[in-house]
């Protein structure tokens, strides 16, 4: 039995980017609906199974960066940024916000298909149950009362509520687990982040460190748990028992 569609947001102010991309993802079998302001983009989510966004930075007078700000409040929904803002500072803020991918304009549509495409397989394994993941190489965790369950893809905080992680946040989670009091350099945790087919940039490990942070440490602006090591990269410094 065939699984459905994919449902595609594409929002954009320009018509022909809108139909560039729709004709990409109709091609690849999507569903893809479009919106051209924050308005549209708002009830559409609200009405439509949407599975992935992909959201301009620049839509007429409005702030891109808040609507994924928003967008990322309400749902839990992966977004690719496509966008002509190509300064390093907009990619960082941008993946602060939780995209999970920055594509810059002017783009090959294959790589497009591609990134998105990685993108939904990546939220799709996170999504999965247990039942999909279980094994029994796939360790659990506690720390400062969190609990940390590689197999179901999850995360409980003290009070046994899910903390919503995105798929990068996940696994930069896991590998400081893995490695209690170890300091890790930026350049080791690109290289095992890069074997979770995530690409990140010279500045996106601090970027995403920062945003774990904010859903882990009680207090994100003095962090207890993830360290920095000044000069190197970060430490784990929580105590850790593996389950």
């Amino acid at each position: 039995m065939a699984s459905p569609p994919h449902h595609i947001l594409v929002v954009d102010d320009a018509a022909e980017i809108r139909q560039l991309l729709r004709s990409a993802f109709e091609a690849e079998g999507m569903q893809v609906h479009e919106a051209s302001e924050g308005s549209e983009c708002a009830d559409l989510l609200a009405r439509e199974p949407i599975d992935l966004v992909t959201l301009d930075l620049n839509l007429g007078g409005e702030d891109g960066l808040r609507i994924a700000r928003e967008l990322r409040a309400r749902r839990n929904v992966p977004i690719v940024m496509i966008t002509g803002k190509a300064d390093p500072i907009d990619r960082i803020v941008g993946l602060e916000l939780g995209a999970d991918d920055y594509i810059v304009k002017p783009f090959h549509m294959r790589e497009v298909v591609a990134r998105v495409r990685a993108v939904l397989r990546r939220y799709e394994a996170s999504q999965a149950t247990p039942a999909d993941n279980a094994h029994p190489d796939k360790p659990c965790y506690e720390f400062d009362g969190w609990r940390f369950d590689m197999a179901r893809r999850e995360v409980r905080n003290p009070a046994g509520e899910v903390c919503d992680l995105t798929t990068a946040e996940f696994n930069l989670l896991g590998i400081l687990l893995e490695r209690p009091g170890r300091v890790l350099s930026r350049d080791e945790l690109m290289d095992q982040l890069k074997g979770h087919d995530w690409s990140p940039l010279d500045r996106s490990i601090d970027a995403l460190v920062a945003r774990l942070r904010k859903k882990i440490e009680p207090h994100s602006e003095r962090p207890m748990l993830i360290k920095t090591v000044r000069g190197v990269g970060y430490a784990f410094a929580g105590t850790v028992r593996r389950l």
